[in-house]
């Protein structure tokens, strides 16, 4: 009786997880210890990938706690890769556990790149993994009932975790033994295998014939649930409902022992005996109907014994009134099984490969928070940046401070000469021609590698389209056009970047060619920049003047402004703080993170007081200039206005300028080299990324179309149609009116004339009987039938008006004979054929038919004769 269902194995293809989590980590993670360790993780998880599932497992605690390994490792690396069709893409191969396949098109398998779809079906493994374990334990000890119940129990969670996860984890159709229904069917018998478990303990305990009976009757409704729900569909393979409906019957049976001995004890001797004989009904049944698949005779053989004592203490003592089923109390249920919650870790000896490693959610944040963070540093020095630039040109507009230090006229003021041995010492001209010549460089190959990613991705969505519009709906993966979204978005975005990457550089050009002549002066020897400025009447008056004072004073303030800025941007530009400790808390007590809301609040904290001093400086600033403006316009009446004075002052405005557009231009045209060599990193990573989904997708492509071949190759290679009647023997008609078969040799005419059908048919019309080519040859038309006699009826003679036949006659079929024409009822010949319409069969009630048998007492002459006024099988022309 100890007949337990175990689940088979899902079988998988092998997959390299070693080179795409490599290629993310050392993407991902700077070169250095954490990166090492990272990698070295990644080998032990494709190493105990192929442990679990590359190798055929024993039915062994041990080889099911290398499985739950598995599984919570998946579970635990799930949020720190970002594992899906689009990022970080791993194709998963499985065949269906219960699929036997067959010859030419194998057995049926999907295969998807979802992690999910994995953690399913290794959960599937480990349950039917379990459910194996528990099959295999001694249940003649307490040990082995133990540790059966508790591998079914975690069979039972693990099958009904299954149920509950498995179509948001694919987001598809998932194959049949995976499917909602079969998992969920597979729980309910494991919970109920469990159960006869407990059932088993509890008789091999001899606990109280009441507890037992409760355990066995709540079994038999587990099996009972289980056998309902599997009984119209074929989701699980043919051999489980005859065990379901046996295990019901056993289980039922089992109850109502156990329950008659409990009515015996309360001197209910007629419900004993109602209870043990439909205990016996039910194991009869079991052994007529699923004798091969469970056994009871012990059970039936103990049943009958306690039937047949019960029956002979009734009638020679008791003679108390047998009740009849239906009004026999209720037998109560215990249930004292509970699918185990599957809640990782499962396994005892679990350790996290990864454990140092973020979750993704958390490095994506991180990555949003690196993103505001350079947004509000960028923010706070390019708002100082323009605000000294402003003051640069106010004072270079008003020709200072060279206008206080050229009170000769004639000498180069020392700012100017400064700011000329300044630009020397920065390379001069050179250094930015040829910054500007590599910037087109730089650009082509960003475009190169932006233009060569997308195109992989429009050559691979042009091959999905043309195969999906070949296959239509058996091209059942998603669509590359709705996969690329997110890679199209990023690759609009980065060609952005590059477009507004031009535009700012032919602004920085087009402001070189505007300074250009005057960084060409600034770069030549000092006694030719002498030369070249124009000289002017001496303004030795104003020397020591309490204005030009008061002038130089206002620089040096803004001057220390200027270096206060410069100390508070690299201030700045230092502010550190870790961001994952916070999103790991969030992530951890709300199970999601609000980025934006964090990253503010800490941003806020962390550059609200620089932002309020740079404010502050812009502040000064502007106070500054205002006075400086006031005081300049009390210089420049104080000086001597001439046309030489006028034009040397505007050269010295202009040289002045050249230096800060020098300045300006070398940091826009280094950045601009930065930003280019930085792109290219970005790119070749985008480019990686759709370089590695292409290839997952063509493997995908590869194994779709393969599928779709095999199951092509099952299919029939042409419609069914109908045998032509010339090829068949003569079958006896089923009832209504048939065409007339074409006349066939039939080698055995006689034997075919013998076998009377047992009930009257009437056919559409008679088939004439078959003749050998001699006995064609040699009989005549009028010859009476050799052979015993017949009780058929004689067949109708033709009419004196000739019918025509309802198909014309073929001539010449090698090795088929005509009948012979004295024979023939249809009179051929007596009509033109191919003129001759298809006249419909009127079936003449009361009718004998051919060949079944005829009414009593009307023999079966030969042929042809005349019937007695009866219409004839055709309608008169």
């Amino acid at each position: 009786m100890a007949t337990f269902i175990s689940v088979p194995l899902k079988k998988s293809s092998e997959v390299d997880l070693m080179k795409p989590l490599s290629k993310f980590v050392t993407t991902t993670y700077p070169a250095g210890e954490e990166q090492g360790e990272y990698i070295r993780a990644v080998e032990e998880l494709n190493k105990l990938r192929k442990n679990a599932l590359g190798r055929p497992l024993d039915k062994h605690e041990s080889c099911l706690e290398i499985l739950l390994r598995y599984y919570d490792q998946l579970c635990a690396v799930e949020p720190k890769f970002p594992f899906s069709e689009n990022q970080l893409c791993l194709t998963f191969t499985w065949k269906d556990a219960f699929d036997k396949g067959s010859l030419f098109g194998g057995s049926v398998k999907l295969a998807l790149a979802s992690l999910g779809y994995e953690k399913t079906c290794v959960l599937f493994n480990a349950a039917a993994l379990a459910s194996q374990i528990a099959s295999e334990q001694n249940l003649d000890n307490d040990e082995g009932l133990k540790a059966a119940a508790k591998y079914y129990q975690l069979a039972s969670g693990a099958f009904g975790h299954i149920k509950d996860t498995v179509l948001s984890a694919l987001n598809r159709e998932p194959t049949m033994d995976i499917s909602p229904e079969t998992v969920g069917t597979l729980s309910l018998i494991m919970l109920a295998q469990a159960q006869e478990v407990f059932f088993l303990k509890a008789t091999s305990d001899k606990m109280k014939d009441a507890v037992i009976a409760k355990l066995a009757n709540q079994a038999a409704d587990f099996y009972g649930d289980a056998f309902k729900q599997c009984q119209y569909k074929d989701n699980l393979p043919k051999e489980v409902l005859p065990v379901l409906a046996a295990k019901h019957c056993i289980m039922q049976a089992n109850a109502e022992l156990h329950q008659s001995i409990l009515a015996k004890h309360k001197k209910r001797f007629g419900e004993e005996i109602a209870r043990l004989q439909h205990a016996a009904e039910l194991v009869k049944t079991v052994a007529s109907r699923y004798d091969e698949y469970v056994s009871v005779k012990d059970l039936s053989e103990k049943i009958n014994r306690a039937l047949t004592a019960a029956k002979k203490d009734n009638d020679f003592i008791y003679h108390d009134r047998v009740p009849e089923v239906k009004d026999l109390e209720h037998i109560g249920k215990a249930t004292l099984v509970k699918a185990t919650a599957i809640t990782p870790p499962l396994s005892q000896k679990f350790t996290d490969l990864f454990e140092k490693m973020v979750p993704t959610a958390v490095q994506q944040s991180m990555s949003i928070y690196s993103q505001r963070k350079a947004e509000t540093v960028n923010r706070l020095v390019g708002t100082m940046r323009e605000a000294t630039n402003l003051c640069n040109g106010v004072l270079a507009s008003l020709n200072l401070p060279a206008a206080l230090e050229d009170l000769s006229g004639d000498s180069i003021p020392q700012s100017i000469a400064e700011k000329a041995r300044a630009i020397v010492q920065l390379g001069g001209l050179q250094s930015i021609e040829q910054l500007i010549k590599d910037l087109p460089e730089l650009l082509t190959r960003n475009r190169e590698i932006l233009d060569e990613s997308l195109k992989m991705l429009d050559n691979e969505e042009t091959t999905d389209n043309e195969l999906r519009t070949k296959f239509n709906q058996r091209w059942n993966r998603t669509p590359s056009g709705d996969l690329y979204k997110p890679l199209r978005a990023e690759g609009a975005n980065l060609s952005n970047v590059l477009d507004k990457a031009v535009q700012a550089d032919q602004v920085v050009r087009d402001r070189y060619n505007t300074h250009c002549d005057m960084i060409t002066l600034l770069c030549k020897p000092e006694n030719e920049l002498n030369a070249a400025i124009p000289s002017a009447n001496p303004t030795k008056t104003l020397q020591g003047s309490e204005i030009v004072n008061v002038l130089r004073s206002q620089l040096v303030q803004l001057d220390e402004m200027k270096k206060e800025r410069e100390t508070l941007e690299g201030e700045i530009k230092a502010v550190t703080f870790d961001m994952s400790t916070t999103f790991l808390t969030a992530l951890a007590q709300d199970g999601a993170i609000n980025e934006e809301q964090l990253s503010l609040s800490q941003l806020d904290q962390l550059y609200g007081a620089y932002n309020q001093r740079v404010q502050a400086t812009i502040r000064t600033q502007e106070e500054l200039l205002g006075q400086v403006q006031t005081s300049h316009q009390e210089f420049s009446s104080l000086k001597q206005s001439n046309t030489e004075a006028n034009q040397r002052e505007e050269v010295l405005k202009k040289l002045a300028s050249a230096h800060d557009s020098y300045v300006e231009i070398s940091n826009n045209l280094r950045e601009g080299t930065k930003f280019y060599n930085d792109l290219t990193e970005i790119l070749l990573k985008f480019q990686n990324k759709c370089s590695d989904i292409v290839f997952a997708r063509k493997t995908e492509r590869d194994e779709l179309l393969k599928d779709l071949q095999q199951s092509i190759a099952r299919e029939p290679s042409a419609p069914s149609f109908n045998i032509p009647a010339y090829q068949s023997n003569p079958a006896a008609p089923a009832g209504g009116p048939t065409p007339a078969p074409r006349t066939v040799f039939n080698p055995q005419p006689q034997q075919a004339q013998q076998q009377p059908q047992a009930k009257p048919m009437p056919p559409a019309r008679p088939p004439p009987p078959s003749f050998t080519p001699q006995a064609a040859s040699t009989i005549p038309t009028n010859a009476p039938v050799t052979g015993p006699p017949s009780s058929n009826p004689p067949p109708l003679a033709p009419p004196s008006q000739a019918q025509g036949p309802p198909y014309p006659s073929y001539q010449g079929y090698p090795g088929y004979f005509q009948m012979p024409m004295g024979y023939n009822p249809y009179a051929y010949g007596q009509y033109n054929m191919p003129n001759m319409p298809y006249m419909q069969y009127q079936q003449t009630p009361g009718q004998g038919g051919y060949p079944a048998p005829p009414p009593a007492g009307q023999p079966y002459p030969g042929y042809p004769q005349q019937p007695p006024q009866q219409q004839p099988y055709y309608p008169q022309q």
